[in-house]
């Protein structure tokens, strides 16, 4: 019997090896990436055939499925469905993107991974695919593409927004970096975007309307999510130059991979110079890197570390007056001012995927930022002076701050509940002295030629103070499927900033606190086919900037105080109705929106004649519009898309002066300036089958005529492309790949039109326009070399 025991043994030893090998050839194994950037695709359903087994995708797009089958399928939403024939090797499988399909994921809407239309709000999404085919300069010329936005380029990457509300330097939009804020509430900068790496971006997301709900104050008008790019599944590299006749010049790179089965890396950035530009004073140079780490301890818990640096130093010409403007007399009326700007961010978040589909995750987070200037905009000169001034201010921050979130799937009406804490401490300092200007003026005594720097008066401060901002949020949402067409949303979350301060000009010391409940209610309806609609409630608030606090008032009357210290947030309350559709067997996809906010406590600036600003907060104001996107594509070979919105911006009560001696003392029913009551953009694209890879589009920007001031005086309505009244723009592209590389053109400005992408002007008789005017016809081409395995 012993004997029989030894024999039985030794067989099983001399089989097992075999039997490991049966069991690894009755599974499948192998990861799945996105075509396009590389990038490992999590949530992909992988299933047999006949879906009689099944399983998807971890968070580095890894599958096992058990037992193998003689084909699999392979599906995601976004994605072309692939099946695919399994081998004994490890499959790595890429998928091809859909073009514009509305049944995409986005994140912002939720804060977690979602389709497009499950999200009771308007939301846009700037592909992978198509931010590669844009090769942008500027993020101006992607975010542009999305209805109902508008991103004004103030050349040398300076810029202005406009999202539901009149275009500006307003501080009602919200921009974030992988779901994190670029700057902590109370130091907004309408310049913040300079600090983002625009090669490092992987795709874009935009919510129009208030957002404060899930990502705070600030996000009003909208927020815009930039998702940088992770480790690839697969080693890529890429490095390419691209130019323009204006002597622009940059060298971008970028690449990465898993460097063991749980270690993935990726790291990309550009060094950019403008020399001698068709602007005078318009000279810089820009550092941007971005940097990322993936480690999965296992395939549900994952450590994410990232890092991004930007070093910005620009001269800045400034705006011109219409003499200049007219006879594109592209020149500067200083040369002294400029614009120094250093970055740096970091995170690390350690993220768990429990068994039940529920997550939760722990980010720390630190930034480091200031921005050293002698801004154009701080000249202040009085019309027939020969003296003005100016001044150099320095804004500095620092930040540590934690984020932890827990979402739970529970079993009833396949509910989910999301809640979160975050707290940011950022010490805050602002200092701004004088200088003494000298005006030549031109023949009409009426506007200033040029400007020379006399003298620096660091002794003359304008401004200066040091402030310990805290600020500290709680918020949740539920979210319910009570029937299978019908989607619930609620969602809440507490704000408070607080911050002490100590005013060095007026010896004060103190403590200010703003608090607000933002409260959220959405639904939709799915009506089967692809076509939905959805509905929300929501409410967003701001509070002041501590640069405008801080600033000495203007016209002070006798017992009025120095400084802004009484402001008040803002508050909108945001109604909007919506739905989707897919016509022509989805070759015609369709998206609206209409939407009413109003507005309390709204802060304006009021232009005085020295062009200095007074701080004011508007009664009431009104937005309300209608934004529409449709995209078609007849055959494989074209694809036509448009987007817009009409909208009115509108002041319902605001006393713009108590003066006897103005003439117009309140606005109510007057339009806001630099509010067009129509914004479009449209694209054709042509992909030949004749010529694999070869791509050309045209694009047309449009913006209607805009209102100068708040008294509605004057307006700029000059023509464009095709005789629109404001901005008509078009610009073409085109690009060609061969073997590994890539090479390109973009034509901006086809047509050579003058045009402003900002005309201001005061309330008072005296005061003149101003312009900020665009690049003429610019010639943009590039060649870049791309490398994946």
């Amino acid at each position: 019997m012993n004997f029989l025991y030894q024999i039985l043994a030794a067989v099983l030893v001399v089989m097992a090896p075999f039997q490991l090998l049966a069991q690894n050839q009755s599974a499948v194994q192998g990861t799945i990436f996105d075509a396009r950037t590389k990038e490992p695709l999590a949530g992909v359903s992988v299933s047999s055939e006949d879906r009689t087994t099944g399983t998807i995708t971890d968070a580095g797009g890894k599958f096992l499925l058990h037992p193998a089958t003689p084909s699999i399928l392979i599906s995601a939403v976004g994605y072309q469905q692939q099946t695919v024939e399994p081998t004994e090797k490890p499959l790595s499988i890429a998928l091809e993107p859909t073009v514009e399909n509305l049944q995409t994921i986005v994140v912002t809407a939720s804060r977690e991974a979602q389709k497009r239309t499950e999200a009771p709000v308007a939301i846009s999404r700037l592909s992978p695919t198509l931010i590669d085919e844009t090769k942008p300069t500027l993020l101006a010329e992607l975010i542009n593409k999305t209805p109902g936005v508008v991103m004004l380029n103030y050349n040398n990457e300076q810029h202005g927004m406009g999202i539901r509300q009149p275009f500006g330097t307003s501080a009602y939009f919200l921009y974030l970096e992988d779901g994190l804020p670029l700057r902590p509430m109370g130091v907004f900068n309408h310049n913040a975007l300079i600090e983002m790496n625009v090669f490092a971006v992987s795709s874009v997301e935009i919510m129009k309307g208030p957002a404060s709900s899930l990502y705070g104050p600030e996000a009003v008008g909208g927020a815009i999510n930039f998702i940088t790019q992770r480790p690839t599944a697969v080693p890529t590299f890429r490095i390419g130059i691209q130019g323009d006749q204006w002597h622009y010049g940059r060298i971008q790179y970028g690449g990465g991979g898993m460097l063991t089965k749980k270690l993935g890396v990726y790291a990309g950035g550009f060094v950019a110079r403008q020399r001698n530009s068709w602007q005078t004073r318009s000279d810089y140079d820009k550092v941007s890197f971005n940097a990322r780490a993936e480690y999965a301890f296992t395939s549900r818990t994952r450590l994410t570390g990232t890092f991004s640096y930007n070093d910005y130093d620009s001269q800045t010409g400034g705006s011109v007056d219409s003499i200049a403007f007219y006879n594109r007399q592209y020149t500067s009326t200083s040369d002294f001012t400029y614009r120094n700007v250093k970055s740096i961010r970091s995170r690390l978040t350690l993220d768990h995927q429990w068994k039940n589909g529920s997550d939760s995750y722990i980010t720390a987070f630190f930034r480091d930022n200031s921005i050293g200037q002698n801004p154009s905009y701080g000249i202040r000169w009085t019309s027939g002076s020969t003296k003005a001034t100016g001044q150099i201010n320095v804004n500095a921050f620092t930040s540590y701050g934690l984020i932890a979130q827990h979402s739970q799937r529970m079993p009833f009406w396949n509910s989910r509940l999301l809640a979160g804490l975050m707290v940011d401490a950022s010490p805050t300092s602002y200092n701004a002295y004088q200088i003494e200007l000298e005006a030549q003026l031109r023949p009409d005594k009426k506007s200033v030629e040029r400007y020379r720097l006399v003298q620096e008066r660091p002794d003359l401060k304008l401004a200066d103070y040091a402030a310990d901002i805290l600020n500290s949020a709680v918020y949740a949402q539920l979210d319910l499927n009570p029937l299978p067409a019908l989607r619930l949303s609620l969602g809440g979350r507490f704000d408070q900033m607080t911050f002490h301060y100590d005013n060095y000009l007026d010896q004060s010391s103190g403590r200010k606190a703003y608090r607000q409940f933002t409260p959220k209610v959405g639904v939709t309806y799915d009506l089967g086919r692809d076509r939905g609609l959805y509905g929300n409630y929501s409410r967003g608030f701001s509070p002041p900037g501590l640069t405008s606090i801080f600033t000495k008032r203007v016209n002070v009357q006798p017992g009025e105080p120095l400084f802004y210290y009484n402001l008040q947030p803002a508050y909108f309350n945001n109604y909007e109705i919506g739905g989707w559709a897919s016509l022509l067997n989805r070759k015609i996809y369709l998206d609206l929106a209409l939407y009413q906010m109003e507005g309390r406590n709204e802060l304006l600036n009021v232009r005085q004649p020295d062009n200095s600003t007074d701080y004011q907060s508007a009664g009431k104001t009104l937005h309300r519009g209608i934004e529409y996107s449709l995209t078609y594509r007849p055959t494989r070979e074209w694809f036509f898309r448009f987007g817009g919105t009409n909208a009115i911006h509108r002041f319902v009560n605001f006393d713009l002066s108590t003066r006897a001696s103005d003439a117009v003392k309140n606005v109510n029913g007057f339009d806001m300036p630099q509010a067009p009551r129509w914004v479009a953009n449209t694209e054709l694209t042509y992909k030949p089958r004749w010529a694999k890879g070869l791509r050309v589009s045209a694009e047309w920007q449009r913006i209607s005529s805009w209102y100068q001031n708040q008294i509605n005086t004057v307006s700029y309505n000059d023509r464009g492309a095709f005789g629109g009244r404001g901005i008509s723009v078009v610009n073409l592209r085109a690009g060609y790949p061969f073997r590994r590389f890539e090479v390109f053109a973009n034509l901006l400005n086809a047509t050579n039109e003058l045009y402003a992408t900002s005309a201001t002007r005061g309330n008072n008789t005296t005061d003149r326009t101003t312009y900020t005017p665009a690049a003429p016809r610019t010639l943009m081409g590039g060649i870049q070399y791309n490398f994946s395995k």
